[in-house]
């Protein structure tokens, strides 16, 4: 009998243990399971998470609208340069402007996509963007054959860049760090070229 006992009351103790087992093993999990819950704050990503890129404000959105209309002429302009110029440096010239700004227009959508600003400015802001070919200007350029085209080519292009760099006073008032940075990336970039085009028309005589 007095084994019994012993017996009953073994069994009762590893009972209670166990229940007591399963308990803090259901706590940690749920605690666990609880954390991972969308919204909230465990080191990882919630709803309220977002690219830097997407806070901008009014200097950023103008600045961005802005340069791609600008960028896009000069990719215009460089594309009538490689199908026209017989000139091999103009031609890579006119290359490496067409694709790296074709694919900075393409960061600039994405950034202003992403905040949910619109892609097109205002026409009227269209006015305030300097080194604009006119298209009297357009029209000359494309009329043109040779080393006038040449000479008109990068003129035109060396005008382009000023105005592009002028505009980017405007990421001084910037709220973004990227924009920022990719202001200063188009001053290094432009100015540059301009060197390398004043050298070329130096070439020409």
């Amino acid at each position: 009998m007095v084994q019994v006992n012993i017996d009953k009351k073994t069994g009762f103790l590893s009972i209670i243990i166990l229940a007591l087992v399963a308990i803090i093993i259901l706590m940690t999990f749920g605690s666990d399971r609880h954390d991972g819950l969308p919204g909230m704050h465990k080191g990882g990503m919630h709803k309220g998470d977002g690219l830097s890129s997407s806070k901008l404000n009014g200097a950023d959105v103008m600045f961005l609208q802005m340069m791609i209309a600008h960028h896009q002429q000069a990719i215009d302009i460089s594309e009538l340069a490689i199908v026209t110029s017989k000139d091999a440096e103009l031609v890579a010239l006119a290359t490496i402007i067409r694709d790296g700004q074709t694919a900075e227009i393409i960061q600039m959508k994405n950034w202003l996509l992403q905040a949910g600003k619109d892609i097109e400015m205002d026409h009227e802001m269209g006015h305030d963007m300097g080194g604009m070919l006119t298209d009297t200007e357009l029209s000359t350029l494309k009329a043109s054959k040779g080393s006038t085209f040449d000479r008109l080519w990068l003129e035109g292009m060396t005008n382009h860049h000023n105005g592009a760099l002028h505009m980017t006073t405007m990421i001084s008032d910037a709220q973004n760090p990227e924009i920022k940075q990719f202001g200063q990336k188009i001053i290094e970039v432009q100015s540059a070229q301009n060197a390398q085009m004043k050298t070329m028309l130096s070439r020409l005589g």
